[in-house]
């Protein structure tokens, strides 16, 4: 199914028809409110809003909106792949929570930050550093759930066999790094770009010590093709995504290495806007919780999710753990 173009956000992709935003968004809240005090003062003859029960739970608590719910992810890896896991993810929660959800694809980083900020995108799968700038910029909004992999999350910096570049084990051997192109992934991105340079400068590295500009390949798959090709002799990227491109053959061993993996830090997390939660019901930001806990490796299509996140379950999460990320980024000049 073709998507439109959002209108006064460019390059943004939607789905599913138009989104209320601004005023209009707040009309439609406000219509939804209204409706089960009018179902209420017609008595039993009005028709019960809708209801869906809770993951794990025996209960059917009322469903205040039939409105969508509009999920979306920064664009990091293969747009197919994306396609794929989180279209199984909103027919996932579709079922679970008895609400519509929609995957709505976006641009890059910006435009799900963007997006979101306006209300065309009520929870996304952000990186630590636009989860930061988007609930910076989106007061009430809430980080949810990550992966069990986020609380402790790496970078890895690849480098082409033919820079005769060996492994190291000590951030200070990054310094062997200037002189070198390079290039990150996303300028927004944290595991590609915002730690990466902070564990550059720790050892010394400023981004114009390298020969020439940095590149910016604006993914993690893209940056593994510009390294291998040896356009650029180092790259950096996500850990989890350069483990499963060795691991389905994407990667070559014989013409890119891992040179340097980071320390950890926390990553990638769900992000919900507060009035997507009201719209649903009190108990709204449980059941979405739950649905992401309760996913069951011994489930094909629940253990699919798990496989395509390269993890081994989600755990909650809350705005407090991206304390780190946020003083990162206020350092680097990517969070005002």
């Amino acid at each position: 199914m073709s998507a439109p173009r959002s209108p006064g956000v460019p390059g943004a992709i939607t789905s599913g028809g138009p989104r209320p935003s601004g005023l209009r968004r707040c009309l439609a809240l406000a219509t939804a409110l209204a409706l089960p005090l009018v179902a209420a003062a017609c008595g039993s003859d009005g028709e019960n809003p809708p209801s869906a029960a809770p993951a794990g739970s025996g209960t059917t608590p009322t469903t205040i909106s039939t409105e969508p719910l509009v999920i979306s992810a920064i664009p990091d890896q293969d747009p197919e792949k994306l396609q794929r896991l989180y279209g199984t993810v909103a027919s996932y929660l579709t079922r679970t929570l008895g609400v519509t959800v929609q995957y709505t694809p976006v641009v890059d980083y910006p435009a799900s930050v963007s997006l979101f900020k306006v209300g065309d995108l009520d929870m996304v799968w952000f990186g630590g550093l636009t989860g930061v700038q988007a609930r910076l910029q989106t007061p009430g909004s809430r980080a949810i759930v990550q992966r069990d992999v986020d609380e402790d999350f790496h970078s890895v910096f690849i480098v082409n066999n033919a820079a005769g570049l060996a492994p190291i084990t000590d951030a200070g051997g990054l310094a062997q790094l200037k002189g070198r192109r390079f290039t990150f992934g996303s300028e927004s991105s944290t595991s590609g770009r915002l730690m990466p340079e902070y564990f550059l400068n720790q050892a010394g590295v400023e981004t114009g010590d390298f020969a020439g500009q940095p590149g910016f390949s604006g993914s993690h798959d893209k940056t593994i093709e510009l390294v291998t090709a040896g356009t650029f002799e180092a790259g950096v990227l996500n850990e989890q995504v350069w483990k499963a491109r060795l691991a389905d053959g994407k990667a070559d061993p014989t013409k890119v290495t891992a040179f340097y993996t980071t320390p950890g830090y926390h990553d990638y997390h769900w992000v919900v806007r507060q009035d997507a939660l009201l719209r649903y019901g009190a108990d709204f930001e449980e059941r979405l919780t739950r649905a992401f806990v309760d996913l069951d490796g011994s489930d094909p299509e629940q253990a699919s999710i798990l496989e395509l996140f390269t993890a081994k379950r989600f755990i909650p999460t809350d705005n407090g753990n991206y304390g780190e990320i946020e003083a990162v980024g206020r350092k680097l000049g990517l969070v005002t």
